[in-house]
């Protein structure tokens, strides 16, 4: 399926590894430029010319998306660089774990600018460029936990959570405008954030005796959501979350 994203331009964010950056390979090899965004500039590197030596065009901004003066730049610079992006994938690192009563006020006000305003913030510098010309696609990477809290992790729960409203929020004033606003919901997928919450083999086997499919997921299976959410073909989808979780969640809605 051709998803109509050939030409065009993504921005990327949390792209030097895991699920952002499987997201720049996907959008990539649907003939998009993508300007990936993240803090190692070393990883961010080997992203990009893992993306070229495939065949696709890529360049990479270091930032550092919780803080607002890196996500202006980031914007401009790959609007300077590719062209005003017309699909954002607003992907940021997950908080610390921890339980509600053992989070400090450093440890909120830290997540609530890495994990939350760095999707609002990001939506507002693309927004202008996006509305004006009548197409847009912005993709919210979030977490099963939206649907079904994970014990252990208060802030990922909450901001991700806030995300979630804030997205449909905004999809309701946008929609009109030719852009939509989504989100995925990945669950248990094997990246370097799940070896750091379950290093332990047996705590892993356990989970995955949980999940429905019997596995954990892919990147490149996250991936394959944002790109379709992402396409020509999912212009009346909007205000949507899709959970990609191999069955993991048992409520309906």
């Amino acid at each position: 399926m051709d998803l109509g994203l050939a030409g065009k331009t993504a921005l990327v964010t949390g792209a030097s590894k895991g699920i952002g950056r499987a997201a720049a390979r996907a959008l990539a090899a649907e003939g998009m430029r993508v300007a990936l965004v993240a803090r190692d500039a070393e990883a961010l590197a080997r992203a990009v010319d893992g993306i070229e030596r495939a065949g696709g065009e890529a360049v990479a901004i270091p930032g550092d998306v919780s803080r607002l003066e890196d996500v202006e730049r980031v914007v401009a610079e790959t609007r300077e660089r590719l062209g005003d992006a017309s699909v954002l994938v607003a992907n940021a690192g997950g908080p610390a774990a921890g339980e509600p009563t053992a989070v400090d006020e450093a440890a909120w006000s830290g997540a609530v600018d890495l994990t939350l305003m760095s999707a609002v913030r990001l939506g507002r510098a693309v927004l202008p460029a996006m509305r004006a010309k009548r197409w847009g696609r912005i993709v919210n990477i979030t977490s099963l936990s939206v649907r079904e809290p994970i014990l252990n992790l208060t802030l990922s729960n909450a901001l991700r959570a806030g995300v979630t409203a804030w997205a449909k929020t905004l999809s309701q004033e946008i929609a009109a405008d030719g852009v939509t606003v989504n989100n995925v919901a990945p669950g248990y997928t094997a990246t370097e954030r799940l070896e750091e919450l379950f290093a332990d083999a047996d705590a892993k086997r356990a989970l995955v005796e949980r999940i429905p499919a019997g596995r954990f997921g892919e990147p490149a299976e996250i991936a394959a959501a944002v790109a379709f959410l992402a396409s020509a073909q999912a212009g009346y989808i909007t205000g949507q979350t899709l959970v990609v979780d191999g069955g993991f969640v048992k409520g309906l809605m």
